[in-house]
């Protein structure tokens, strides 16, 4: 009967653990969002600025999230599993065919960059390559193999995959808040901490460039920002950014302008202007 009652009480203990965690991370945050400066923070104090009108705050994607196309298969699969084919293992197979293809194919998005003139290049040979099993009647061969293959998971395993994916998804996003560039017309502010750790650097020590080499990068909305310093000491700054069409507009119109101070209203007994904590 004690030992009973002792597993019991272990089972709410750990049933309440991730609550209390909760809770002190709730309470944490309670008392040190005034000392966070995160992305978001700094964006809104960039935007309330009179002296700035173009600014642009960018932080480095994880490249897993190249692999959302795979994390909405997974979820979509998981969901066919349960209600479509549950007990039909030929509609199974089908599920888990649809899903590596997607996962194939984000796969090569990730591990290779596909230039426009290497993807058609690629195309013509996968056609070449088509034809040549067509002319040797192999391809009904072919297509009967990665038929068979057996790819069967059920919608646990679908679910699982799905939210690893957009667990890395998310980390790198929370990563972001507090290691991250702000570009303003007169400096670069890099943020490498939760707090005010940074460093400025003026805007005629570092020059920014844009890549969208990889096409297939590109078709997702993903490009590169490089950030190259006119002291050669200092290793570049790369950064995955989605949305690029408009960060690169926003980047241009950035690096295109030089922002002046508001002339301010000299007030009685005040010596020069400055700030008083």
């Amino acid at each position: 009967m004690l030992l009973a009652e002792t597993w019991e009480t272990k089972r709410i203990l750990v049933f309440a653990l991730p609550f209390a965690l909760l809770l002190v991370g709730g309470v944490a945050w309670l008392f040190l969002r005034k000392t966070f400066r995160t992305r978001l923070r700094v964006s809104r104090a960039l935007r309330d600025d009179p002296d700035i009108n173009e600014w642009l705050v960018i932080f480095n994607w994880s490249r897993k999230v190249l692999y959302v196309p795979t994390i909405a298969a997974s979820f979509g699969c998981a969901l066919a599993m349960l209600f479509i084919a549950p007990d039909d293992p030929q509609s199974g197979r089908i599920v888990g065919g649809v899903w590596l293809g997607v996962f194939i194919l984000n796969f090569l998005v990730d591990e290779y960059e596909m230039s426009v003139k290497l993807l058609l290049l690629t195309t013509v040979v996968v056609l070449l390559g088509v034809l040549w099993l067509l002319f040797l009647d192999w391809l009904d061969d072919v297509f009967y193999f990665f038929g068979h293959l057996g790819v069967r998971i059920d919608a646990m395993g679908y679910l699982v995959i799905g939210l690893l994916f957009l667990m890395a998804v998310v980390v790198s996003w929370l990563h972001g808040l507090f290691y991250y560039v702000a570009i303003t017309p007169n400096y670069l502010n890099i943020q490498v901490g939760p707090t005010e750790t940074g460093e400025q650097i003026a805007r005629e020590e570092y020059s920014t460039r844009v890549d969208t080499g990889d096409f297939l990068e590109r078709l997702q909305g993903f490009g590169r920002i490089i950030i190259t310093f006119a002291d050669q000491r200092r290793q570049p700054l790369i950064f995955l950014v989605g949305g690029i069409a408009k960060k690169a507009a926003a980047l241009e119109s950035v690096r295109g302008k030089l922002a002046f101070d508001r002339l301010q209203p000299s007030r009685e007994g005040t010596n020069r202007p400055g700030h008083e904590e």
